[in-house]
């Protein structure tokens, strides 16, 4: 079983209302519980933020290499690579070697983008859209959600 399998059963499990899973093979045995199966789940609520659209003085474009910014209107052109998983978010393999991409990189289906850890396990998260990365939404070395978007990739 791969990691592209287990990831599957994961969300398949998240989806259904059972309470545990167990897929046992000879060489490979894994459990998936959630909470509902009788247990209470207590968490705190996190705020939730909300933007209000504000109407920005219009300033001529300056010279440079400058990130360019990114409105709301203009991400929902833009295709999102999104966390498979719930885990600690790197940029980098290993914190002497080169980012994996940086905004204005073209990515392929298959192109290793981040690393993200899950239980000391380092899984690389390889694109599943073509494009140029647009923007970079998480920082590096900060936990991810399950589907939380990473990246905004222009397709064009």
């Amino acid at each position: 079983m791969d990691i592209k399998d287990i990831q599957n059963l994961i969300k398949f499990v998240s989806k259904s209302e059972v309470s545990e899973v167990k897929y046992k093979t000879k060489d490979f045995e894994i459990t998936i519980k959630t909470p509902l199966g009788g247990s209470e789940v207590n968490y705190i609520p996190q705020p939730q933020l909300y933007q209000t659209p504000v109407a920005a003085p219009v300033t001529p474009p300056v010279s440079g290499t400058a990130t360019p910014a990114v409105s709301h209107d203009e991400e929902s052109n833009f295709l999102t690579i999104k966390a498979p998983m719930i885990g600690t978010f790197y940029r980098k393999p290993s914190p002497d070697k080169d980012l994996f991409v940086n905004v204005g990189d073209e990515v392929t289906p298959g192109k290793v983008v981040c690393v993200i850890e899950a239980m000391k396990l380092f899984n690389q998260i390889e694109s599943e859209v073509s494009g140029k990365i647009v923007k970079v939404l998480v920082d590096d070395a900060t936990p991810v959600e399950y589907d939380q978007p990473l990246f905004l990739v222009d397709p064009s």
